[in-house]
């Protein structure tokens, strides 16, 4: 008897974390294994503000896959003091596809963020002529407002304004978690979408707190309530091409993970495809499942997908307890878990 397969078009990321250094070495890999393309993050320390912070970046990225087809899609981290020439460069390049929007403080290695985004304005226009993408991590920083409220409250106070403002600008709405924003993304105009994460698919905020603190659940946005996480399903069943595969992966060491100040970050890149492909069969469409991965995200850039394919087998198979980071180690998402997909 034959094995059940599913053979797609090689799929991209559109939110990833490689990290910089020995880390970026060790977990580069993986995702060139699983996607074609990824849309890079840029808030290493110091931030990734210029193209020619860029261009470093990227060649280091490029010798961590040496040997691979993978591309790094670059961005820019956005700050108070970004200027409108660095934009013009920025598109100018062929490399740079997005800049990212970090509300100061509001996740990790974002203390250079955005503190106004009115500080903005001059940039954020050259970025809806030129047709360059803003990428948002859609979450006040204000701490007197409750974790989790505070992608409503950015939605509320940051998007709807600036969407107003910035009618042609083409925006990502990074990792939703809310059914706020899954229902401002879905009734915006075709120039807003967003990416959706493996973990605010499959995990609600009950998940943090199962069997004790569980620091490896923990990422920024905060897994939120169950019925937050159904509307998200809800857009995958959906269709809507508004909405594609980003993981957010973010490695950190296991000994910054599992400490009294755990840092934010959940590393899913060795088995981000698998993942997806169980809750899209959970949910009975993976029909719906290429197009999530490999093609809305494509279409939506203004770049051409991908002609490669990829094959998952259905096999169970169990997800490694940790990888190596030279001399540490990371915790993979879902360690020690069972899976009925496999990439081969």
């Amino acid at each position: 008897m034959s094995v059940p397969q599913l053979i797609l078009t090689q799929p991209d990321d559109w939110h990833l974390h490689l990290r910089d250094g020995e880390i970026l070495k060790h977990v580069a890999a993986f995702s060139a294994r699983q996607f074609a393309r990824a849309i890079i993050m840029p808030n290493l320390q110091p931030p990734v503000t210029t193209v020619v912070q860029a261009v470093e970046y990227l060649d280091r990225i490029l010798a961590a896959v040496d040997g691979s087809d993978f591309e790094p899609l670059m961005t820019l981290y956005l700050t108070d003091n970004t200027t409108v020439a660095e934009i013009i460069a920025a598109r100018k390049s062929c490399f740079i596809k997005a800049l990212k929007f970090y509300p100061a403080g509001a996740t990790t290695n974002a203390s250079a963020g955005v503190t106004d985004i009115k500080h903005c304005h001059a940039v954020l226009e050259t970025m809806q002529e030129t047709g360059l993408p803003l990428l948002i991590h859609g979450e006040v920083s204000d701490h007197q407002v409750d974790i989790f409220d505070r992608e409503k409250q950015f939605i509320d106070s940051v998007l709807q304004p600036l969407s107003k403002d910035f009618p042609e600008l083409k925006i990502v709405f990074e990792h939703i978690t809310t059914r706020e924003a899954a229902d401002f993304v879905l009734e915006s105009s075709d120039t807003i979408a967003a990416t959706i994460t493996p973990q605010h698919l499959l995990l609600n905020r009950n998940a943090l707190f199962a069997g004790g603190l569980q620091p490896h659940h923990y990422c920024l946005p905060v897994l939120k309530r169950e019925t937050h996480r159904q509307r998200l399903l809800e857009m995958i069943r959906s269709g809507s091409p508004k909405f594609f595969a980003g993981t957010d992966s973010a490695p950190h060491p296991r000994h910054k993970k599992e400490t009294a100040c755990g840092c934010a970050g959940i590393f899913s890149a060795p088995v981000a495809l698998e993942i997806y492909a169980s809750i899209f069969e959970q949910q009975q469409i993976l029909d719906k499942l290429e197009a999530f991965t490999s093609f809305n995200g494509a279409d939506f850039y203004g770049l051409p997908r991908n002609t490669k394919t990829v094959t998952l087998i259905k096999q169970a198979w169990k997800i490694p307890a940790q990888y190596s980071l030279g001399s540490d180690t990371v915790i993979p998402f879902l360690a020690g878990s069972t899976l009925d997909w496999k990439l081969i």
